[in-house]
């Protein structure tokens, strides 16, 4: 057995190097992603930089601590990450008059948020109490500006990685399953002859698993070795692109070089177990008689997965869409979601391929035998169609959801002020002489802390109006109860997200500076939308919170004149949305494009693969046709249509896929009454198609031409 298992491997060297290089190419992955996450996982902290030369550093206090059920829960609070709370004023006479402090160019107005000295830590923590926080050592980098930036981006790396590597195990399984099964079908008279020599079924099975194993232990060490060297890249790649923090870096772990190795081996054996037992299962007449007839090309198995991964993938999404509609909106959903759509759909494809075909009125000779052949060879088609499937549905996917998100967001936004300007910047100006007629209304960035029933302490982003009337006359807030005109210092505007959310009830509140509690009436409810509908205050109830918008309407270019003196930006309205809400960041865009190259990549070594197996077992087709007639140049043009119509098919597939899911979507937009501007990605998932077509047409050309020669 071990002997045919080695000749087989040599003799077909060429129908292995497609699931050889795929698998390879996953393990390699799966290596580099392993050595990022592990990374995440431990990486060092920055050392502190504002107070580097400062052993003692009295910080404001930034921390509000409430009983809970489950015991004091602290958060922070802060009016923004890089404005924290100032020094108490008495605290830094009494600080001055025994050290010399230093305020490391921090935030000054309203007194500096941290001082730094050279002092014993223990005489300071005397002296400073409960009044502010005393930090030495490491925790220095505390007072640092956006001191949780670092572990946030850490944070993002780790969901960018792991969505990563989940979809390069979806789809490496994915494909060298696919090719396995397409090879083992190609096999099917080869396998005859072996049951006609005396074969048993259970020998055949184990050739074919004995063939997978080699295969998986060569390509998973050669994808490791691959993982070694393209983990270095990768951190690079990710810190140049604004990922990672500048000192982010593989380490040494072992873990994923295990993990990625034992995954690829795996894979392959669990891809070659289905097509093993099916190969195992015919007798020698059978097999011979079947080599030449696609016949029951869909097996029970793969029926059965397949519904249960469709019905599964429209569950959960309907579910979601029902139940928690802003959940649609989060990257990490239309990600993994569409993932079980796409796995679903794959694998039924053999029941598509036919009654697609069929509904194709193609023209002249070539056009019909190129719809007969590609629905009477469904496996073929359904093996070419796949990948491309996958490739168009996750572009339409991913980019379509994101990019209709921020769309959307763009357009609440814009919808929800009558402003003709708005003037965005930090610490601005309040405006003076605007001319008559004109509707100012300044807001500002601050937060609430709300108790979650008795279980935590919860944070939201607010904003705190200057001029309740001009806001109310210039806002046009989805509000589903009340009137944004009762709003005063002794109410607040909440949305449907609040725990208390009817008009009337009241709403226990701490401020951003920690202050409360102070107890506030409902006047006006909000609609959730895509989750920047926060809660409305007055500035009262936000002390100390800098000006960082200003909405104007009315008095024409004497307005704008006005508001360029507040020391912002100012734009129009639909500018200003614009800016505010851009397309997509370069690190949305960078993490998608590579979660596509993948499968892409992966794409196009399935459909390479796949067609030049195929495409080189036709030779006694071929002939046939140059015998009736064809010539040269009609054979090249129906193989090649074969590959073309074949990706089409993928590719409607595909957009079919993508059109459920941003379906969905505006479903659960129109739920959170929230505009729904949907964006089907037509230059991404045509260039992803284009792609497929190209490497298509040309595997199946050049065995082709090969072998008309």
């Amino acid at each position: 057995m071990l002997t045919v298992v080695l000749s087989g491997l040599r003799t077909r060297w060429a129908s292995f190097l497609g699931g050889f290089l795929a698998l390879a190419l996953g393990v390699g992955l799966l290596v580099t992603m392993g050595l990022g996450l592990s990374a995440t996982f431990h990486a060092p902290e920055r050392s502190p930089q504002r107070f580097a030369s400062s052993p003692v550093v009295v910080q404001g206090q930034d921390r509000l601590t409430l009983d809970v059920r489950r015991g004091p829960d602290t958060v922070p609070v802060s009016q923004r990450l890089d404005r924290p709370q100032p020094v108490d004023k008495e605290l830094l006479r009494e600080l001055r008059a025994r050290w010399t402090l230093s305020t490391a160019g921090g935030p000054s107005s309203g007194g500096p948020d941290a001082v730094g000295l050279d002092a014993p830590a223990a005489e300071v923590r005397a002296l400073v109490g409960d009044r502010a926080r005393v930090l030495t050592g490491d925790e220095r980098r505390n007072a640092d500006p956006d001191p949780e930036r670092d572990a946030q981006a850490l944070v993002g790396l780790n969901a960018l990685l792991g969505t990563t590597g989940g979809v390069t195990a979806f789809v490496s399984v994915f494909v060298v399953a696919s090719t396995f099964a397409f090879a083992v079908a190609l096999r099917r008279r080869e396998f005859g002859l072996l049951r006609t020599a005396g074969a048993t079924p259970g020998q055949v099975r184990r050739m074919l698993l004995a063939e997978a194993t080699a295969l998986g232990v060569l390509a998973s060490a050669a994808g490791c070795a691959l993982g070694a060297a393209g983990a270095p890249l990768l951190a690079r790649a990710l810190v140049d692109g604004g990922l990672a923090p500048e000192w982010f870096a593989v380490g040494d772990a072992v873990w994923p070089f295990h993990l990625a190795f034992w995954t690829g081996l795996t894979v392959a054996v669990a891809g070659a177990v289905a097509a093993s037992r099916r190969a195992g299962k015919v007798g020698p007449t059978a097999a011979l008689r079947e080599a030449d007839v696609d016949t029951d090309v869909l097996p029970l198995g793969r029926a059965v997965l397949g519904t249960g991964l469709l019905l599964t993938g429209l569950g959960l999404l309907v579910w979601t869409c029902v139940t928690e509609p802003s959940e649609l909106l989060k990257r990490k959903t239309y990600t993994t979601l569409p993932m079980l759509l796409i796995g679903g759909v794959a694998l039924l494809s053999p029941l598509l391929v036919r009654p697609v075909a069929r509904l194709l009125r193609l023209r002249g000779a070539v056009g019909t035998l190129v719809r007969e052949n590609s629905a009477a060879s469904v496996r073929r088609t359904a093996a070419v169609a796949a990948p491309v499937l996958v490739t168009v549905a996750l572009a339409g996917t991913l980019f379509g959801s994101a990019a209709s998100v921020t769309q959307t967001r763009g357009v609440e936004a814009r919808e929800q002020t009558t402003a003709q300007y708005v003037v965005s910047g930090q610490d601005l100006r309040p405006v003076a002489g605007a001319p008559g007629g004109a509707v100012v209304s300044p807001t500002a960035s601050t937060s609430l802390f709300v108790r979650d029933g008795a279980e935590a302490v919860v944070k939201y982003g607010a904003r705190a109006v200057a001029d309740p009337a001009a806001f109310a006359e210039l806002a046009r807030l989805p509000v589903v109860a009340g009137d944004l005109r009762d709003l005063d210092d002794r109410s607040i505007v909440v949305n449907e997200e609040f725990e208390r959310r009817r008009v009337g009830e009241t709403v226990e509140i701490w401020r951003a500076d920690g202050s409360g509690p102070v107890r506030l009436r409902v006047v006006a409810v909000l609609a959730l939308g895509t989750g920047d509908n926060g809660p409305y205050v007055t500035r009262a109830n936000a002390p100390g919170a800098p000006l960082d918008r200003i909405d104007a309407r009315g008095g024409g270019a004497a307005t704008a004149r006005a508001l360029e003196a507040s020391g912002g930006t100012v734009r129009t309205a639909d500018a200003w949305a614009a800016s505010a809400h851009p397309a997509s960041s370069p690190q949305t865009r960078l993490g998608m494009i590579l979660v596509l190259g993948i499968a892409l990549v992966y794409t196009v070594i399935g459909l390479a693969n796949t067609l030049l197996m195929a495409t080189s077992v036709r030779g006694g087709e071929l002939a046939s046709l140059r015998l009736a007639g064809a010539t040269r140049a009609q054979i090249l043009r129906v193989v090649t249509g074969e590959a073309a119509l074949a990706t089409a098919i993928g590719t409607l597939l595909g957009l079919g896929v993508t059109a459920a899911v941003l379906g969905t979507l505006g479903a659960g937009l129109a739920s959170l009454s929230a505009p729904v501007a949907l964006v089907l990605p037509w230059a991404t998932a045509g260039a992803a198609a284009a792609v497929c077509a190209a490497v298509a047409v040309a595997a199946s050309a050049l065995p082709a031409w090969r072998l008309t020669r």
